[in-house]
């Protein structure tokens, strides 16, 4: 990873390109991001460094935590995150990150909690059909169904798709285009759409499989 940064989702619009074509658009508002920790092999075992996002009142905070920014002598952050960058000498201690690290022609990988739906059935959950309306399927239609042999399994197997709480979870959309940085208002546009709700927020790092 060469570039990362923690943000929050504003909300879709949309732009057009040279030609007038209409891309769909997910607006972001990345950074501007200050790193408060700096981890090396040494101490930590491992090379990271922790980027803080958001201001938030000292008076939310519990002693460890007041302790950890006022040891980086940075201001108090609502929100923390991780970055393994390759190299990790380009930033140190209260360093700023903003949305100009990246730029319009790049691809991203973007990680985010997707909107929670409740307790799901399968239909709604996976994808399931329903069952036969007639020849003694019922009173219910929309159940899991077979859950398995009888005989050569005589139990559930790992990994049966059943009902269950849907959305709520890690979701990482891959190769996404940055379409535009907004460099002075830290705003970038990203092309499509990525999970969660408006106000969530999300990790934006350099894209694993580039095309």
């Amino acid at each position: 990873m060469q570039k990362g940064i923690i943000g929050k989702k504003i909300g879709m619009t949309q732009l057009f390109d040279e030609r007038g074509n209409v891309i769909p658009v997910t607006v972001i508002e990345a950074g501007p991001c200050v790193v408060v920790q700096k981890k090396t092999v040494e101490v930590d075992g491992y090379e990271s460094v922790q980027l803080g996002f958001e201001e938030v009142r000292e008076k939310l905070l519990n002693k460890p935590e007041k302790g950890h920014f006022e040891k980086a002598g940075v201001a108090s952050k609502r929100v923390l995150r991780e970055f393994r960058l390759e190299d990790m000498s380009a930033l140190n201690v209260g360093d700023i990150v903003k949305a100009d690290v990246f730029a319009a022609g790049d691809r991203v990988d973007v990680a985010g909690t997707s909107k929670g739906k409740g307790y799901a059935g399968v239909i709604k959950r996976w994808g399931h059909h329903r069952l036969k309306m007639t020849h003694g399927t019922g009173p219910v239609h929309r159940e899991v169904g077979s859950m398995g042999a009888s005989t050569n399994m005589s139990r559930v197997p790992k990994g049966k798709k059943m009902a269950g709480q849907m959305g709520n979870e890690r979701v990482t959309v891959q190769n996404l285009d940055v379409v535009k940085v907004d460099a002075e208002n830290n705003l970038i546009a990203l092309k499509g759409a990525i999970p969660g709700p408006k106000g969530g927020i999300v990790i934006l790092a350099d894209s694993v499989k580039k095309a």
